[in-house]
């Protein structure tokens, strides 16, 4: 019976472990606080689809790419909310998209800027609170390393 108890104990120590080492996001953090540009690295990875996330942003936007998990590549941290944002991906011209989710459930997407095949996002309306931030790659299983920076406007 004391074995028993000591299983039972010695189980729920290691779930409680567990769900306190899952991780936040892949990579580093992003605080965006109106002092200027912030920018992180990161690298594209993985099978998993984009689209899992969302279909379509709050303005329609198709949400595409493959990304390494479910689990965001960063967090990005909007101390205050800002009129505009705009967050770029740079891998020198890789087909990258973007998946961004935001504190209220707010889902936007970007893919090729312009004739950039890196993929960016300018909106309006960025509330504070935590976003989660998927970089992906238009086909599966790329990896290429990349600068993600964010600019108030």
């Amino acid at each position: 019976m004391q074995f028993r108890r000591f299983g039972i104990l010695a189980l729920l120590t290691v779930f409680s472990a567990t769900a306190v080492l899952a991780k936040e996001a892949n990579f580093d953090r992003l605080i965006v606080d109106g002092s200027g540009k912030a920018s992180v690295t990161g690298y594209t990875s993985g099978a998993f689809s984009l689209s899992a996330i969302a279909n379509r942003d709050r303005q329609n936007n198709p949400c595409i790419g493959y990304g390494g998990d479910e689990t965001p590549d960063h967090i990005m941290v909007v101390k205050k909310g800002f009129p505009n944002l705009t967050v770029k991906v740079n891998t020198g011209g890789k087909d990258t998209t973007l998946v961004i989710k935001g504190p209220d459930g707010t889902i936007r997407c970007g893919d090729d800027t312009g004739s950039n095949k890196d993929a960016s996002i300018t909106d309006s309306d960025w509330k504070s609170g935590n976003y989660s931030i998927w970089v992906g790659s238009i086909k599966e299983r790329q990896r290429w390393d990349y600068t993600l920076s964010v600019q108030p406007e």
